[in-house]
Parts: structure tokens; sequence; C-alpha cells
């Protein structure tokens, strides 16, 4: 049985990758295509704008359909009209708008209790081994090994460092007992910028089309660690967003995120 979809941001990037696979997708019926107001491909049709078939979805600027789930890829200023709006109509909810705010984050947890959200700062189903492995690899090693986390993206990336640099360096901060955000050290600079023990080192790198690169880099003297993810396209993205869309809209309220999905959330 398929699934009705509301793609919110889907006159962008991620949304139109979203709407062909989503197309293609034998769980999952397209019933919404929403963007901002001022877009100038409002009106016309969802899959035209993604560069397939006509799917007979206009892209619109509001919501006005009824489903059974909604993926959010927009920006934060749009990102609690899509909350309230599942919560109004028990839609459930996959948000992948990345630099949300604190009080955006809060509310996504609040409004698990009423519907299910699975809120992830990264899709890929690779990334999210990573999230699941680099803790663990902190803690084996120890104390004498220094933690850097190198990410690249796109120019046209807004926030920085991204979702998943931060993800990676509180999962590694949850099995070492280190304050998270507070070990964090953003970049360096100056004639006396030397590392402190127990740091982690944060680095954002932006330019060109890159989709997305993350390192984790353990250094002692001696050797070194290097975990690390590379993302070849954008589809890497949408399909586990996919994958999440099917899998949350079977979920009973509350908040999830992709390890549940794939079964290594630890219990």
């Amino acid at each position: 049985m398929k699934s009705d979809l509301i793609i919110t941001g889907a006159a962008g990037r991620m949304g139109k990758r979203i709407i062909a696979l989503s197309n293609e997708d034998e769980g999952l019926n397209i019933v919404g295509a929403v963007d901002w107001a001022e877009h100038p491909d409002q009106g016309k049709d969802a899959g035209t704008l993604a560069g397939i078939e006509a799917i007979g979805v206009p892209l619109a600027a509001d919501f006005s359909v009824k489903a059974d789930v909604m993926i959010d890829f927009s920006l934060p200023v749009a990102a609690d009209a899509s909350i309230d709006y599942c919560v109004a109509n028990n839609i459930a909810l996959v948000m992948g708008t990345t630099g949300l705010s604190t009080e955006q984050t809060a509310k996504l947890k609040d409004v698990a209790a009423k519907i299910p959200v699975l809120h992830a700062s990264n899709y890929s189903l690779g990334m999210n081994l990573l999230f699941a492995t680099v803790g663990k690899v902190a803690k084996a090693l120890g104390e004498d090994y220094d933690i850097e986390i190198v990410e690249a993206h796109h120019r046209f990336k807004k926030d920085a460092p991204s979702g998943s640099a931060l993800s990676l360096a509180e999962a590694v901060c949850d099995e070492t007992d280190r304050d998270y955000p507070g070990y964090l050290t953003h970049g360096r600079e100056g004639g006396d910028a030397l590392r402190e023990k127990g740091t982690i080192g944060m680095h954002a790198v932006r330019g060109g089309d890159i989709v997305g690169q993350h390192s984790v880099i353990y250094t002692t003297l001696g050797e070194t660690v290097t975990i690390s993810h590379s993302a070849h396209t954008r589809d890497t993205f949408v399909h586990g967003a996919i994958r999440a869309a099917k899998w949350v809209t079977n979920q009973k309220p509350g908040l999830y995120n992709m390890l549940d999905v794939l079964g290594l959330k630890d219990e």
C-alpha cells in the first residue's frame, strides 16, 4: 500500500531529486509539492520541474492536502509551518532541513509526543554508520589521541559547520564524557593557537560543487587513524530520506533518527 507524500522545499536541488526518485518508488505517492510563495515556478507541474514526466501535482505555496508523511528539505524559516501542519493533520514528518534553531529542535521533540518525527542531520546510510561508530573508536583509542573533524561542502551551503559534522562531534562527546558543545574548537588562527588537550577541532571547507565530505581524524604521537565518508551525489541522501519516510509512517509518535531506521541504535 502506498503512502501519500508531501515534499517541502520541492523546487530546491534536494526537493527535485526527492520528487524524481519518490515517483519511481512503489511505496510512495506524491500528493503535494510546496515551496516559497515568490518562487518563479509556482503553479508548474512538480514532475516537470524535477526533469521527469508530469505527475499532476503543481508546485504550491501552502499546504492544502492531507498525507501520510512529509519530507522537508527547505530552509529553517519554513520549518515551523511544516511542523505545525503535520501536527494539525496527523502527518508523520521527516525533517531534513539543517541549521534549525535551538527552539525549533526543541519544538520537534515536543511534537513527537503527538506524531512520529524523524530528524537527522544526514540521510546517507554510510554517514549514519559513521555516527554509530566514531564515538566507540574514540573511546577505544583513549585520551592520548587528538580528534579533529574536517567537513567540505559546495560553495552554496549556508550553515557551518555542517549538521553532520556536529553530529559526529556529539557522538564522540557522548561516548567519551566530554561536554558538548563546550569541547569544540572551531578553526585556529594566531601566533598562540596550540590545541588544548581533550578538545575536538572543527573545520569547514566550502567550495565548488562538493556534495559532502566528512573525516574524523584520531592522531597521536606515532600514528593517525582516519574515518571518512564522501557522498558522490545528492541521490545518496534522497534514497535515505525516502527509506526514512516509508519507515516512519508505520511508527507510533516519537522522535527517531536514521539509526532507528537502520536498526543501529543502542538499546
